[in-house]
């Protein structure tokens, strides 16, 4: 069409501002560029166990891993039982053995009890990886817990706990722990 006087209408104009991105889009973009994803998306169809021998069962967790923490709650659940069955047939008053033993199996359960979530912890904290060591460190400071809570109630069976005392111990496991977990 032709126009008689007048200027044209500028196009270029019209598509630099269409063109242009707006201060949304800038942000919608910067912002696409800073999500990341730290999962992968789960597939579609999951292959079972017999179609790949050596497929894992979880995207996240091995199977062994998920079996010894298992396992670990479960020794803890017999070694609690053993605390109960201990406590109501027994008086460490008149059976002055009876006081040691639950002092051991009392130790024995909590330290059963914090292994797997030490273990779990550090697993959670390493963004979902076990490396090798975790479970053994995880294993020794389930051990340290156990060694000083039956300290404790040793103390107290014989009446000798004090806040000082306490205090000592748990300074000395934990410059023990701090030297020993030195990540090389």
């Amino acid at each position: 069409m032709i126009r008689v006087g007048g200027n044209a209408p500028a196009r270029g104009r019209l598509e630099e501002r269409v063109q242009q991105p707006t201060h949304r889009d800038a942000q919608a973009t910067a912002m696409s560029v800073q999500v990341r994803t730290f999962r992968p998306e789960p597939p579609l169809f999951v292959h079972s166990s017999m179609d790949m021998p050596n497929a894992l069962d979880s995207l996240v967790m091995e199977a062994r891993d998920r079996l010894t923490n298992l396992g670990f709650f479960a020794a803890a659940g017999v070694a609690w039982i053993l605390v109960a069955i201990v406590l109501t047939t027994r008086d460490p008053r008149i059976d002055t053995g009876a006081g040691y033993v639950g002092a051991l199996l009392i130790g024995l359960a909590i330290g059963l009890t914090t292994i797997p979530i030490f273990w779990l912890t550090v697993f959670g904290r390493h963004r979902r990886i076990a490396y090798r060591g975790d479970w053994l460190r995880a294993v020794r400071r389930g051990a340290w817990v156990s060694v000083v809570v039956a300290i404790f109630v040793i103390l107290r069976l014989v009446g000798a706990f004090q806040p000082p005392i306490a205090l000592f111990i748990l300074a000395l496991v934990t410059v023990a722990e701090a030297t020993l977990s030195v990540e090389r």
